[in-house]
């Protein structure tokens, strides 16, 4: 080989040989493939399982509602200083002995499908201090947990898990 055919075949072997390795890093391997659909596979299933079940949810909102509302009635006998009642009724429920001009409560559920167990009446007051009460709920045709909607008698109703 001659000095100059030396010195243009020098020149241009880094750069081919740079070609070749930039031909190599076009595509994706297997293995780096399915390091990428493993990990998609992975965030798909914590997001599935993740989302609440529409039917608990609407179950924890009648409960919670539930108890926001006997907080209100409970209010409005301490004020007005008579006893009012909540009952279980067959297509809802019901407060009973709400002052006049109070403004009037719900009657239903938000969903259809939710029941108060039991058929007894909550007393909640005129007294600040109540006796400790629970209305159990669940969902007809449903396997879910019921939910407690409870006091101990002084603090406000809260919701609670049933096991």
């Amino acid at each position: 080989m001659s000095g100059t055919a030396a010195v243009i075949g020098a020149a241009q072997g880094p750069r081919h040989r740079a070609r070749r390795g930039h031909a190599r890093g076009r595509g994706f391997t297997l293995i780096e493939l399915m390091v990428v659909i493993a990990i998609i596979a992975l965030g798909s299933a914590a997001v599935s399982l993740a989302l609440p079940d529409p039917q608990a949810r609407a179950l924890t909102r009648d409960a919670q509602r539930l108890a926001a509302l006997l907080e209100a009635a409970r209010a409005q006998s301490r004020v007005a200083g008579v006893p009012v009642y909540w009952q279980a009724t067959q297509d809802g429920f019901a407060f009973e002995g709400l002052p006049p001009g109070a403004p009037p409560l719900p009657r239903h559920w938000l969903d259809r499908q939710t029941v108060a167990l039991g058929n007894a009446p909550v007393w909640l007051g005129p007294d600040p201090v109540i006796a400790p009460q629970a209305i159990v709920l669940r969902r007809l045709g449903s396997t879910l947990a019921p939910l407690s909607v409870q006091t101990d008698g002084l603090r406000p109703f809260t919701v609670e898990p049933l096991p």
